[in-house]
């Protein structure tokens, strides 16, 4: 088990961070210690805090204070309105997370939502997103995104792109990569000690013997079954419309999907409110809500902080499996 409390980012300070920061302190308390880095004035008004010199502080902070490890920004936070002088310091703030936990004076990272439009607009941020800065400061080639709920793990192969260009991307390399860091993850991360993957094929019935598609016969097929002959417990290439119902989610620890929406969509029908991004691959534990800065309702005091909540528990247990490990 792990001493070190979980460093939060603050993330855009205009969106909903900062509220569901303090709604999950108030859900949580000490039972899952955490400290949030930011400006406390971008903290809802009368939120009570309390400002700590480091980060094992926050491990004797009362219950009903957030405990705050203070990062100046230089503008005020309008919900709503991102202010581009604010986006270098939001960067700051994670690479700041990012050597805490490295150094060990957090267990782990948890990220709240940024506007990828507000960094790139205020600060020249060069990165798709995320996931990708952290995998940039940790100095990795490549990372796993796993989508995850009660019930349901899901890693989409190829992300963030046009869905006409997924075929070119599937490479066997791609897949094998991200089949093996997520493998790697549930041992590591979840104490899994031998875990089941089900694999999704790329087209309807999984291309039905080469009548709807040959990615699964020329490119998934052989990189599965190459996986297996090292001992791996993988099933697949499967239709992904038969595997996400409860007796199907009940024969594998996590399914590999082919593109974002084939992952998405299942994981946030089963638990839209709850679900958790995981980072696999990343010499540290980083989870995030699964949701974005939600402008729309940002300052109106009704976001829902059971993602990062959920987030939160997840760093956590998966902190507490490495240390075990």
């Amino acid at each position: 088990m792990t001493n070190a409390p979980i460093a939060l980012t603050c993330g855009e300070p205009s969106g909903i961070g900062p509220e569901i920061a303090v709604k999950a302190r108030a859900k949580l308390g000490a039972a899952l210690p955490f400290f949030w880095i930011g400006d406390p004035a971008h903290l809802p008004q009368g939120t009570a805090h309390a400002e700590i010199a480091a980060p094992g502080d926050a491990m004797t902070v009362p219950a009903s204070v957030l405990p705050v490890l203070r990062h100046d920004f230089p503008a005020a936070a309008e919900p709503g309105k991102p202010a581009p002088q604010n986006a270098g310091a939001v960067v700051e703030v994670i690479a700041r997370a990012v050597a805490l936990v490295t150094q060990g004076a957090a267990s782990a990272l948890c990220t709240a939502p940024i506007n990828k439009k507000a960094l790139k607009d205020g600060a020249g941020f060069a990165f798709p997103g995320h996931t990708e800065y952290l995998a940039h400061l940790a100095g990795v080639r490549r990372v796993v995104m796993m989508l995850a709920c009660e019930g349901l793990r899901v890693v989409p192969v190829t992300i963030h792109i046009p869905l006409a260009d997924v075929p070119r991307a599937l490479t066997p390399g791609l897949l094998t990569d991200v089949i093996r860091i997520t493998h790697a993850g549930l041992i590591r991360d979840f104490g899994l000690s031998a875990p089941r993957l089900a694999v999704a094929g790329l087209n309807p019935h999984a291309g039905e013997g080469g009548a709807m598609g040959r990615e699964e016969e020329q490119i998934i097929g052989p990189a599965l079954d190459a996986l297996r002959a090292e001992g791996m417990a993988i099933t697949g290439p499967l239709p992904a419309d038969t595997m996400f119902h409860a007796a199907a989610r009940a024969r594998y620890d996590a399914a590999i999907c082919m593109y974002h929406d084939q992952a998405l969509i299942p994981v946030k029908t089963v638990d839209f409110a709850g679900g958790v991004n995981a980072t696999l691959g990343l010499p540290f534990i980083r989870t995030s809500p699964d949701h974005g800065t939600a402008f729309d309702i940002a300052g109106q005091g009704v976001a829902d902080a059971s993602s990062l909540v959920a987030a939160l528990k997840m760093a956590r247990d998966m902190a507490n499996a490495r240390a075990r490990g």
